[in-house]
């Protein structure tokens, strides 16, 4: 049985090495071109071909991301770029945009991946993408496991890839106008200031003033606020429908959130390869530790309604921050952090490790470092101290 390939984000080379670390078989990226995260980190032609060698070095892939729909002073640049991406030896790129695919088509031998936002729903587009050339197909969010599986019955001689994780938006498979319209932010051209997220007061024509208490109080509402996509308690039967690539969204969240989710999906993928799998609450536990806006099972078992929506907040929900980066050891054996949030000695802290349980541990006496020699003993650390334990 071919194993699933499990697809991690990556908003910068830090954040890359964190998901491979923690289990990732791909990476998806942007470079600062031609793609849906312009205020992400992103990376350089230089980078691109940093995280590629590294990637190969592993084992890994690396998909890039083209997946603007583009203008015409855009597509004239489309080609050059395409070729470097070529010459950078990535594994696949991802174009959501007819124009496009064509002219990567036309002057590349790339392997292409179809975004999510050409909303793929129906297995005869699926079948016409393929016919078209395109390798991987990623499957519109709004596809029931049902749907999946006809899809794939039916179009059995192509990859699908399908979300499984993060953060979800109120329009048809992310193509928004409503940024543009209200901001002059295009999403569709990776600038999204969303908007959804904002509060508003729902008033009907007829009725001014008047609230619908199922989404509305004195307050406001949240009414377009979708909450994030989690499929861990039935991610078996997701991978029962035969697909080949199961992704998780987060290019802009941080190191803990990229490892933490590709870390419980990696578990979880492995179960069902071992022919042992039966969910764990624990998985939860941890997925709810990492930054989210609650969590919606999406449309795989149908139109959510109102379970799919955060009506009373934008704001996200967790658990746990991430107080440190294990950068090293040093040469007496003792583990190098980079700090990221202010921790104290006797704080209670969660080792969390690429497999295994996370390890509850109290925080010991801290050395201060700087450039490779101790500053002495202290009490407290601030973000960007760099300690030894």
């Amino acid at each position: 049985m071919k194993k699933v390939e499990l697809l991690s984000p990556a908003g910068n080379m830090e954040k890359l090495k964190m998901v491979f670390r923690y289990g990732a078989d791909a990476a998806y990226l942007g470079g600062k071109f031609f793609n849906l995260r312009a205020l992400a980190g992103n990376f350089s032609n230089e980078e691109i071909i940093e995280a590629v060698k590294y990637a190969h070095s592993l084992g890994k892939k690396i998909y890039v991301t083209l997946n603007i729909i583009a203008h015409n002073n855009e597509i004239e640049k489309v080609a050059d770029y395409s070729k470097f991406l070529e010459s950078a030896g990535v594994d696949a790129v991802i174009v959501a945009d007819l124009g496009i695919f064509k002219v990567v088509r036309d002057n590349t031998n790339l392997e292409i991946n179809i975004s999510t936002q050409a909303s793929n729903t129906n297995w005869m587009s699926v079948k016409v993408w393929k016919e078209m050339g395109a390798k991987r197909i990623i499957l519109a969010r709004e596809l029931s496991l049902k749907e999946i599986r006809e899809i794939r019955e039916k179009v059995p001689d192509v990859e699908l890839e399908v979300f499984i994780h993060g953060a979800m938006c109120m329009s048809i498979s992310g193509r928004c106008l409503l940024s543009n319209y209200l901001t002059g932010r295009d999403a569709n051209r990776g600038a999204c200031a969303q908007p959804c997220r904002w509060k508003y007061h729902l008033v009907e024509e007829n009725r001014p003033g008047e609230y619908y208490p199922i989404y509305e109080d004195e307050r406001g509402t949240f009414i377009m606020n979708s909450r994030d996509l989690c499929t861990i308690e039935f991610i078996d039967q997701i991978l029962d429908t035969g697909i080949d690539s199961l992704k998780i969204e987060g290019r802009m969240k941080g190191i803990y959130y990229g490892a933490m989710v590709t870390k419980v999906y990696r578990e979880a993928i492995d179960r069902y390869y071992e022919g042992n799998f039966k969910y764990n609450p624990k998985w939860m536990d941890m997925l709810n530790s990492v930054s989210n806006r609650k969590y919606t099972k999406g449309f795989f078992f149908g139109n959510p309604g109102s379970e799919g929506q955060n009506y009373d907040s934008s704001s996200y929900n967790k658990t746990h921050d991430i107080v440190a980066k294990v950068i090293g050891k040093s040469k007496d054996y003792k583990s190098v952090l980079e700090i990221r949030s202010k921790v104290n000695v006797g704080d209670e802290v969660e080792i969390i490790k690429p497999k295994g349980d996370p390890i509850k541990v109290i925080m010991p006496e801290m050395i201060k470092m700087r450039k490779g020699q101790e500053e002495g003993k202290i009490e407290t650390a601030n973000p960007n101290v760099i300690v030894k334990v």
